[in-house]
């Protein structure tokens, strides 16, 4: 991986989360059976090809990260402007996908900065009843190492 690779990594991720509000990480437990848990709060480095997530009620994935601390974070454009622009000219723009693979870490108070991106990422959802209840307590981070990628590809679609 590259600094451009990752660049267009992050922007993808970050198109993925603006239209789905979340990724998805997957783990494996004590019986090597997957789960997915969707994460509306990841946050990719500018550099180093790493990031964070916000962890407060992901009661699965911490209990599967004792064991297999490994994941594969999954970000898809599910944006249907995009579909639908990437279906007329049969093309897209850029990949509507990525799956990053990655060890996680153990959970950690999050800094100002963190929680400051945190804040700036809800901001215009504070205000809702939900919101309050669901981003009220967000306090830990688990922070996470990038050792690998594969693109979410379609055949004959790709620019």
């Amino acid at each position: 991986m590259n600094a451009q690779t990752w660049h267009q990594i992050k922007t993808v991720v970050s198109h993925a989360q603006r239209v789905a509000m979340h990724c998805s990480i997957a783990t494996v437990d004590v019986n090597m059976q997957p789960s997915i848990t969707p994460i509306g709060t990841i946050f990719l480095h500018e550099k180093d090809y790493s990031g964070f997530f916000f962890d407060t009620y992901s009661e699965t994935l911490e209990q599967n990260l004792v064991l297999h601390p490994q994941a594969c974070i999954q970000a898809i454009n599910s944006g249907k402007l995009f579909w639908l622009s990437s279906l007329l000219k049969g093309q897209f723009s850029d990949y509507p996908g990525v799956r990053l693979y990655v060890t996680i870490g153990e959970k950690r108070l999050a800094t100002d900065e963190e929680l400051n991106l945190v804040q700036q990422r809800i901001r215009m959802l504070k205000w809702t009843k939900g919101a309050q209840l669901i981003w009220n307590d967000f306090n830990q981070i688990r922070e996470f190492q990038v050792h690998t990628y594969k693109w979410v590809e379609y055949p004959h679609m790709m620019p």
